[in-house]
């Protein structure tokens, strides 16, 4: 059967998460209801990252077995018809060898978060950021950021049902950006690594939320991570703000 590499772009709003479920709307059972109506049976497909409820995607990546040789410009331009009206979009799609896999033969994933501060209520991008109603720090953000990259124990930064085996991870990158927006100044993070635990980036987002505001010193992140407790993270913030950006492969499909 042949295998496709697929890009994905979705808004998380509508869905409860990435992953299948019985009763509440995914991406997963969006896009495996638009592949049974190209090929009528029952279609199983992986993904780089189970994204959570709300959590949007600039670029997930998804792999399917197919039963017809399909160009992979007339498979995504058939799946896009029979995803509308769900925010789900196919933008690329490749095919690939047979054991190639879009959560296995991952290298990295790399996440994106939009933080809005204005007072006014967001209008165009509301449920696109998560909006604050006070100026921070981004310079001391940075600073606190500095103690999470690298190889540690993030048992403090990760959810308390969380399946890892294991909550030591590499964070190869964590940039914090100031840019004007078309709603007012935001606050962009970009994160980088090769997986992350359930919650990882919005523990992290959280807690350097209240170190830009003040009420924690950028040392008070090292302390955090240090103490190994759950209970010692800041705020784990919503999900709104927060975009699966890319995942890396040995060899892109999409080149």
């Amino acid at each position: 059967m042949p295998r496709y590499a697929l890009k994905v772009e979705y808004h998380g709003g509508p869905f409860a998460g990435w992953q299948r479920q019985a009763d509440q709307p995914s991406v997963q059972g969006a896009i495996e209801a638009a592949l049974a109506k190209l090929e009528p049976r029952e279609h199983t497909i992986a993904a780089a990252g189970r994204t959570d409820a709300g959590v949007h995607a600039l670029a997930q990546v998804a792999h399917c077995d197919m039963e017809k040789d399909w160009t992979p410009f007339r498979l995504s331009e058939a799946l896009n018809y029979h995803l509308k009206p769900d925010p789900v979009a196919i933008v690329d799609c490749a095919r690939v060898d047979d054991g190639w896999h879009a959560r296995f033969s991952a290298l990295e994933r790399r996440y994106f978060f939009r933080l809005l501060m204005r007072r006014a209520p967001a209008t165009h991008d509301k449920g696109l950021v998560w909006q604050v109603s006070q100026p921070l720090d981004a310079e001391a953000m940075r600073q606190g950021a500095d103690h999470l990259v690298g190889h540690h124990d993030f048992t403090t930064f990760r959810s308390t049902i969380c399946q890892a085996k294991s909550p030591v991870k590499t964070l190869d990158a964590i940039e914090i950006a100031e840019v004007q927006g078309l709603s007012g100044p935001e606050i962009h993070f970009h994160l980088r690594a090769r997986s992350f635990l359930h919650n990882q980036v919005r523990s992290f987002v959280g807690t350097l939320e209240r170190v830009g505001a003040g009420a924690w010193e950028p040392q008070d992140v090292k302390r955090a991570l240090e103490a190994r407790n759950r209970a010692a993270c800041g705020p784990v913030c919503p999900p709104y703000g927060l975009y699966l950006a890319g995942v890396g492969y040995p060899d892109d499909p999409f080149v």
